[in-house]
């Protein structure tokens, strides 16, 4: 159970770190896009920022999560040990859309008294989106340990 505990914990720093990457490169990406008129042209340029603040980031986790948390299967190429890597990834993207989907317009825009309680801002960014990042990170985990880990004999 130690190990395990000790596990989850590189786990959170791995993903903590790679948040950051993420969000640094989105962040950038936008200032660039706005910055040479891009935004203009293409308003939803905001699509291409994160979509490159993610592509990152997944080849970024791979590579710490292989290093610092995870026991390489011996049985699998690296080849196909990415390619299930970034499919887990991007199911995972999926879900964290699907839990801010229903947590901000199937839950927060209906309920009034929810609205009563905490601003639309802080649906949006706080309250919604570290809930869905901490279903996405349990999933990730999981997912990753099952398809991807070496089984101990």
């Amino acid at each position: 159970m130690n190990n395990l505990l000790q596990q989850i914990m590189k786990f959170g720093l791995v993903g903590v770190f790679c948040f950051f990457v993420d969000y640094f490169l989105y962040l950038g990406a936008n200032l660039l896009f706005e910055s040479i008129g891009f935004a203009s042209v293409f308003p939803k340029y905001y699509l291409i920022s994160g979509f490159v603040g993610f592509s990152v980031s997944v080849v970024v986790n791979y590579i710490l999560s292989f290093k610092f948390v995870f026991v390489r299967r011996e049985d699998m190429s690296r080849k196909k040990e990415f390619i299930i890597f970034l499919i887990l990834s991007i199911i995972g993207m999926g879900v964290n859309e699907l839990c801010l989907f229903i947590g901000i317009d199937l839950i927060y825009m209906h309920w009034g008294w929810l609205q009563s309680i905490m601003s639309e801002a802080f649906a949006k960014n706080l309250f919604f989106k570290f809930g869905a990042t901490g279903i996405v990170m349990v999933y990730n985990f999981i997912t990753r340990k099952i398809f991807l880990e070496q089984k101990e004999n």
